[in-house]
């Protein structure tokens, strides 16, 4: 049955005649609404990004068969603040054997610990 006469309900003539008219986000003020509430660029992530320590800081830092932590990378100055995610790369060499626990490793600073004697908990 689609239609209800010559006009289809919908009077004569005007915006509110054609298709699309009146269009528009008028219920409860949403158009101002969203208007006033600004863009936001671009993507923060839900993820703390880590915070990268070195091998070669290591090295410099700790003695050997110190444990490293991120308690211990605080105390040493390595790391900003506590609570952070450390992640160990393996930039510069390392001769000392450590025990890592408690933080995220790189493929390369894996290999140089185990080849220095060191231990991954």
């Amino acid at each position: 049955m689609g239609s209800t006469g010559t006009y289809s309900g919908r009077g004569q003539k005007g915006q509110r005649a054609r298709s699309g008219g009146r269009k528009g986000l008028k219920l409860m003020s949403m158009k101002r609404l969203i208007q006033s509430t600004p863009k936001l660029r671009g993507f923060k992530s839900h993820y703390p990004k880590f915070t990268v320590v070195n091998l070669s800081e290591l090295e410099k830092k700790f003695n050997e068969g110190e444990r490293v932590t991120p308690k211990t990378l605080l105390e040493k100055g390595l790391v900003g603040k506590i609570g952070e995610r450390v992640k160990i790369l393996g930039g510069g060499e390392l001769k000392k054997k450590l025990t890592i626990g408690g933080c995220a490793l790189s493929s390369s600073a894996r290999e140089k610990i185990e080849k220095a004697g060191g231990k991954i908990r």
